[in-house]
C-alpha cells in the first residue's frame, strides 16, 4: 500500500474542494472541476466527483497514485 499523507484540518470538515487545495493537486479553487473531471478520486473507496462534498477526519482519499487521511 502507498504510504499515507496526513492533510490537518482544524474545523469539522472540509469540502473536497478545500482539500485537492491543500493537498497541493491544484493551485486554486478554480481548478477543482477540472481536476475531478480528468482524474479519478476515491473518498472511502467510493468514487466520488462533487466537490462539495464533506471530508471529515479519518477519512482516505485516493488519487494520482497517491493516498491522503484527513486529521484534525
Amino acid at each position: 500500500m502507498a504510504t499515507i499523507k496526513k492533510i490537518g484540518i482544524t474545523d469539522e470538515y472540509i469540502t473536497l474542494g478545500q482539500f485537492l487545495k491543500l493537498a497541493d493537486l491544484i493551485a486554486s479553487g478554480g481548478e477543482a472541476k477540472a481536476f475531478l473531471m480528468e482524474n479519478e478520486v476515491i473518498v472511502n473507496k467510493e468514487k466520488d466527483q462533487r466537490r462539495g462534498r464533506k471530508l471529515y477526519a479519518g477519512d482516505i482519499i485516493e488519487t494520482t497514485g497517491k493516498v491522503y487521511e484527513i486529521c484534525r
